[in-house]
């Protein structure tokens, strides 16, 4: 499972089975806090959840800004209270590929601001299955 952390909404995709497609679950509202985690596990627990992928985002020159170090703060806290393996994977221009991609659909902006976090969640979420899928299984 992926999550693209928004200060309002959290976008959250879903891998298949085989971890090869990465599919749009929901989008979470983010606050209140509380309310927001127990979505979150229940989510997780629903769908088996073995490992969450949080969009870690790095800026252009790679370092990490106050945005990257709450994700940061954010995926220790996940592995506290969820119990799953948490990892970070790093979302550069995920959000603006994500638009462009919408806009050529010639979506309206009401609807995009609907997908947009859902969408960037499956966008983050297939990049890491496939870089996993460059590396051999029992180095993942």
């Amino acid at each position: 499972m992926a999550l693209d952390m928004g200060a309002k909404r959290v976008g959250v995709a879903l891998s298949d089975e085989m971890c090869w497609t990465a599919g749009g679950l929901t989008v979470l509202e983010r606050t209140p806090n509380r309310k927001f985690m127990v979505s979150l596990k229940e989510l997780i627990e629903q769908h088996g959840v073995t490992r969450l992928l949080l969009g870690l985002p790095r800026r252009m020159d790679g370092t990490m800004g106050p945005e990257a170090e709450a994700v940061m703060e954010l995926a220790e806290k996940f592995r506290e209270e969820l119990g799953v393996e948490v990892v970070t994977w790093d979302e550069r221009l995920s959000t603006v590929a994500v638009e462009r991609v919408l806009i050529e659909a010639d979506m309206s902006r009401k609807k995009r601001k609907l997908v947009r976090d859902k969408v960037a969640a499956v966008y983050i979420l297939q990049g890491y299955l496939d870089y996993l899928s460059s590396i051999p299984p029992e180095k993942r």
